[in-house]
């Protein structure tokens, strides 16, 4: 193991600890914790969160989503989530599109579980949050106008006319800011 860990090629040795990190239950149960602490004496880009490998780096950022991931209580929002970090942690296939589109479909989901109503759009359980007081219009805004850049003409969450201009930062961005917004819901 020591010479093919020392004979890969830099993303195949985060390639091996999220192999590891799928086995740990074999392990210490902080061995996640103790990688991070590794990765981040090291000044590495990246960070393990729920078993993979993001460019996620920010002590609270990792929490966030780690606190989100684990709680099960709303499987079909934790299922979304879990596919936005999938979506941005997959060096070989990149799809930050999808990941977007993942993040915001949580978002999504935990708003409609929130109104009671299955079938709500976004803007809909928005609109109802607003008029029942549990959500500031400022706050409704933003994410009303975070779905809008989703449903865009440019095709995030539609049929795309053009291939999108979208970034692992613009994926990020989605990821962190829906999981925080879905704890804040919770």
């Amino acid at each position: 193991i020591r010479s093919y860990f020392f004979s890969c090629e830099w993303y195949e040795v985060y390639d091996f600890l999220e192999f590891v990190c799928q086995y740990h239950a074999k392990y210490p149960p902080n061995l996640v914790e103790h990688l991070n602490a590794i990765l981040e004496q090291e000044l590495a880009g990246y960070r393990l969160v729920d078993g993979k490998v993001v460019d996620i780096t920010g002590a609270e950022e990792v929490a966030m989503l780690e606190a989100a991931l684990q709680d099960t209580t709303f499987e079909g929002v934790t299922a979304h989530l879990n596919r936005a970090l999938e979506l941005l942690a997959d060096r070989k296939n990149t799809d930050y599109r999808n990941s977007i589109k993942e993040s915001i479909s949580a978002v999504e989901g935990m708003a409609r579980i929130v109104v009671q109503k299955d079938n709500a759009t976004l803007g809909e359980a928005l609109n109802t949050l607003e008029k029942n007081s549990k959500l500031h219009p400022a706050l409704k805004q933003g994410f009303s106008k975070l779905y809008g850049y989703t449903s865009d003409e440019h095709g995030i969450r539609h049929a795309m006319l053009e291939e999108p201009n979208i970034t692992s930062a613009d994926a990020k961005y989605f990821l962190l800011s829906c999981t925080s917004f879905i704890n804040y819901l919770k």
